[in-house]
């Protein structure tokens, strides 16, 4: 039985082919869906391609990309259990770092463009301006090393790759900080949320469409090979939402507008607290602004702004 039964993969079918992993996720859901006009998505469970594999050789996710033969392999899964990362660094090094390195290493033997999701975290936050793909990165939590670690491993790999650096994903679905306010803030009378780390939020299903634009703007009109035209552009790239606000300005928009939507409904004053005022066993970037510039200039596309992205979300809701 292949490691990806129950997917239909059709014979002669390797011109459109992706394979997707992580769809359980909040991006990878949302690729699942943005992904599906440009070809023929194949999305394994996670125990079929084991991400986590304990044994370090990754088996089936490399029999999976072997007999799969995509020619876009498009990885938003991800160890993000930031805090627990600080306590267990060996399972978020296996999926954020070996993972990754076993798909760059497929992925070149097979001829494949590679894209994965990285993050904010690979910057230490003292900064005082968005930043560049070009400034020096520092992360300050075993989550952002994992993470940096994996970008190196797939740069390393020879494979093909675009990597899109993210930051504060959320959408309507799974767990996230927006859903976690909005929850509580139906609760309580007082909510304190810290007010001095700076950063913008990313709607998943943002970071999903402007996946599949870029895709797309690559293969153009399937004359050249993916990977041969993925190749000259290869790099990391900056994708977060447009503007820029704190955890504290995200969770007060979030609530003065769902009071517009649920006017009869009594919700939680929000009250900024300073990052010292809620300590968590990892650190966390003071600055996690992304500078989106480079993402613009090279394929045309600018990410919508936060609150908007933000009203949109929750007419979903």
């Amino acid at each position: 039985m292949a490691p990806w039964s129950g997917v239909s993969v059709a014979a002669g079918s390797e011109i459109r082919r992706i394979l997707l992993t992580g769809t359980t996720g909040q991006v990878g859901g949302e690729l699942l869906h943005s992904l599906a006009p440009l070809g023929e998505v194949v999305a394994p469970a996670r125990e079929q391609v084991d991400l986590g594999d304990a044994a370090g050789d990754f088996r089936l996710l490399r029999e999976t990309i072997r007999t799969v033969r995509p020619r876009w392999i498009v990885n938003p899964a991800a160890y993000t259990a930031v805090d627990r990362a600080e306590s267990e660094p060996e399972p978020a090094f296996a999926v954020n770092r070996d993972a990754v390195r076993a798909i760059g290493e497929e992925a070149a033997r097979i001829g494949a463009a590679v894209i994965h999701f990285s993050t904010d975290y690979v910057f230490d936050g003292t900064g005082t301006a968005p930043y560049a793909e070009t400034d020096a990165t520092g992360p300050v939590s075993v989550y952002g090393a994992s993470k940096l670690a994996g970008e190196q491993a797939l740069a390393a790999s020879g494979a093909a790759h675009l990597i899109f650096r993210t930051s504060w994903v959320y959408g309507a679905r799974g767990k996230n900080f927006l859903l976690t306010i909005l929850k509580l803030a139906r609760e309580r009378e007082v909510l304190k949320v810290v007010a001095d780390q700076h950063g913008a939020p990313t709607w998943s299903r943002d970071l999903a469409t402007m996946t599949a634009a870029v895709m797309e703007r690559c293969a153009g009109d399937g004359s050249v090979a993916v990977a041969d035209a993925v190749r000259p552009v290869s790099g990391v790239y900056h994708a977060a939402g447009s503007g820029e606000t704190t955890w504290y300005g995200f969770a007060a928009e979030a609530v003065r507008q769902q009071r517009e939507r649920e006017p009869g409904v009594r919700f939680a004053e929000i009250q900024p607290i300073t990052t010292a005022e809620y300590p968590t066993p990892a650190r966390r970037p003071a600055n996690s602004r992304l500078d989106c510039e480079k993402l613009a200039q090279r394929f045309g596309w600018r990410m919508p702004d936060w609150q908007e992205s933000l009203r949109r979300v929750l007419s979903e809701l």
